[in-house]
């Protein structure tokens, strides 16, 4: 599994379906118990089995798990049979002691232990063989040994080399994160030395996809493929992560030998699994009769039942904080957006976001539509009273817990991001600040469609610089904004959930004036 992020409820949405080329309608995928009782099916299907995760498995979590540091996703993995994990970015979110707290257990240094007394830890370890100390020392366990059949099986685990651009850097203080290739080459050579002769990577990296299902492997040119065809030849297999897609390809190691290279969306929707089968004499993987497949996590099975348990008491204990008031609206404020693209509910919210990092010398704060994923609505959704925004609306509206990050761009690189908006694989209009004004003429070509741009109401300079506000999504170059990561002299800022709800519990007046004309 990969990129669970919390998920105990069945995904909603998009982000709670799978699509399946040729198939006219997706398939209801995800959800914590249906997944459980899927790898129970799975598991009798081999003689031996491993459960692993590519990382993610916490933060940027919906409300029932997050309200509570995660601890009751790491009880279902603990309780589902995870074996081990990679460490994923959003391990880092609240710093290398809260992982270390969500690995050994203990009280939550500011909250306590508000789900289970006590909390014991993940009882699985987390792996980064390219994670370090800034001295040079591993800072978490670069593999993990089991014992499948009489045979040892090497778990190496691997992060992506640029988490600390996806990361806030106080999250990070003290630790430097190498390249994969040389940490997974290093690690396969040392365990092979001990004579341990399968090996599978379980990594927080993948690729993008150009289409295509679970079972398919249409995959844009990326880093885990180049990974996966660089690294030793001794590695197997392949699990990833951190991309949130699906695939299923085969490429060739160095020595010319096929290794799958399998990745399972996100949310618990699917589990990627890899069949295997070992020589007792050399004790490897014979490549020839390796299978891998990604298997859907419908909902048409019977949910396990002690996990139901579970996610019931943590939504039912996350219901009074859910509905704790943190503003108030006098209209809704949606997601559906004029010709323009220019959303009600994206305004207020890049407006938050700026609020947000006005330290940082903030002058325009811009998100990613895609992550706006409710509407706010003056109707109640429960006792709360018409027009209350209580956390769980909000929540809702801004559930991934991205990290605000303030940038230096060009007027230029301002310029070709807000041309970016038009790519190939359609139009994504991003959501600006009131700082921000410019017009847009459709008629013109990709690439030339934005003009009259203004910061503060004087005209852009091209050549002048100017701090950007942007989630660390867009700041990697996410959504295909890829002069986002041209950016320099980056600054963290808060959960953008947290500048979110403090911008509506603040005293202040907000009137919608069109930015893109």
């Amino acid at each position: 599994m990969n990129d669970f992020h919390g998920n105990l409820q069945p995904p909603t949405g998009s982000s709670g379906r799978v699509v399946i080329c040729g198939v006219a309608e997706p398939v209801d995928a995800g959800g914590a118990a249906y997944l459980a009782t899927h790898v129970k099916t799975l598991e009798p299907q081999a003689k031996n089995s491993i459960l692993l995760s590519a990382g993610d498995n916490i933060g940027a979590s919906p409300l029932p798990s997050a309200l509570f540091h995660d601890a009751p996703t790491i009880e279902f993995l603990n309780g589902t049979g995870l074996d081990a994990s990679a460490v994923g970015n959003h391990e880092f979110d609240e710093g290398y002691a809260e992982l270390k707290r969500i690995q050994l257990g203990g009280r939550h240094p500011t909250d306590g232990c508000q789900f289970r007394q006590p909390y014991t830890g993940a009882k699985f370890p987390y792996l980064g063989a390219n994670v370090f100390f800034s001295n040079g020392f591993p800072a978490v366990l670069p593999f993990t040994v089991k014992f499948e059949g009489g045979i040892s099986i090497g778990i190496i685990g691997i992060t992506l080399h640029d988490l600390p651009s996806v990361v806030t850097p106080a999250a990070l203080q003290g630790l430097r994160f190498g390249d994969e290739v040389p940490a997974i080459d290093r690690t396969a050579n040392l365990l092979d030395r001990l004579g341990i002769k399968t090996l599978i990577v379980t990594m927080h990296q993948g690729d993008g996809t150009l289409g295509g299902g679970p079972h398919a492997c249409n995959v844009a040119p990326g880093i885990a493929q180049t990974i996966a065809t660089t690294a030793t030849p001794k590695v197997d297999a392949f699990f990833t992560g951190h991309s949130h897609q699906q695939y299923n390809c085969s490429v060739n190691d160095p020595a010319g030998n096929p290794r799958p290279v399998i990745q399972g969306l996100s949310f618990g929707r699917l589990l990627s699994v890899i069949d295997i089968k070992i020589d007792k004499k050399t004790r490897d993987v014979i490549r020839s009769a390796t299978i891998a497949d990604n298997v859907i996590v419908t909902r048409d099975v019977t949910q396990d039942p002690v996990v139901k348990k579970l996610v019931d008491d943590a939504v039912t204990k996350s219901a009074p904080i859910a509905d704790t008031p943190v503003g108030s609206i006098t209209a809704d404020l949606v997601r559906a957006a004029p010709p323009s693209g220019e959303q009600p509910l994206g305004d207020v919210i890049a407006d938050a976001q700026l609020a947000a990092t006005i330290s940082n010398d903030a002058q325009i704060a811009i998100t990613n539509p895609g992550g706006i994923r409710a509407d706010l609505v003056v109707a109640p959704s429960g006792a709360e009273g018409p027009g209350v925004v209580t956390y769980g609306e909000a929540f809702a509206v801004r559930p991934f817990s991205n990290i605000m990050q303030t940038i230096t761009l060009t007027g230029a690189q301002l310029k070709a991001v807000l041309e970016q908006q038009w790519q190939p694989t359609g139009t994504k209009i991003l959501q600006i600040s009131a700082s921000l004004h410019y017009s847009q003429r459709l008629s013109q070509p990709v690439g030339s469609r934005v003009s009259n741009i203004t910061v503060n109401g004087d005209a852009m300079d091209p050549a002048l610089s100017y701090r950007v506000s942007v989630n660390n999504f867009l700041a990697a170059g996410g959504d295909g904004f890829t002069v986002f990561a041209q950016g320099t002299n980056l600054a963290g800022g808060p959960i953008d959930l947290d500048a979110f709800t403090a911008y509506l519990t603040a005293t202040r007046t907000w009137r919608r004036h069109p930015r893109i004309g």
